[in-house]
């Protein structure tokens, strides 16, 4: 089984950038089927898909913030690692990694991270 765990700083000052980092174990980011995502969940709205990386390293990013946002992957750490630039205090929010089984479509989720933007 999927297990994700998220990891970075909890407060980044506006016009900084957001770096946050999802350890994945029980699956290899590099060799399994499945779509490595970063879904955000600002407060009192709903989830946010931002972006995703495929088992061949392929990026995919929402339109909204793709102008912001970059996803990577560290095949020998199994990691997968979000950037987000010139974050705004509208960037405050619950951040999760997600990954997505693309033969069965099972879900799996980290148990998020807050992350707030505030000088």
């Amino acid at each position: 089984q999927v297990r994700l765990q998220e990891s970075g700083p909890g407060l980044v000052k506006p016009s900084q950038t957001l770096s946050l980092t999802c350890t994945v174990s029980g699956g290899s980011i590099a060799v399994d089927f499945y779509y490595w995502s970063w879904v955000r969940q600002p407060p009192g709205k709903g989830l946010e898909w931002m972006g995703a990386i495929t088992t061949s390293g392929s990026t995919y990013y929402s339109p909204s913030l793709k102008s912001r946002t970059s996803i990577s992957r560290d095949t020998i750490k199994n990691q997968f690692t979000l950037q987000l630039t010139s974050v705004i205090s509208e960037d405050t929010a619950v951040y999760y990694c997600h990954a997505r089984n693309a033969r069965n479509l099972v879900d799996y989720w980290g148990q998020g991270t807050q992350v707030t933007v505030s000088s």
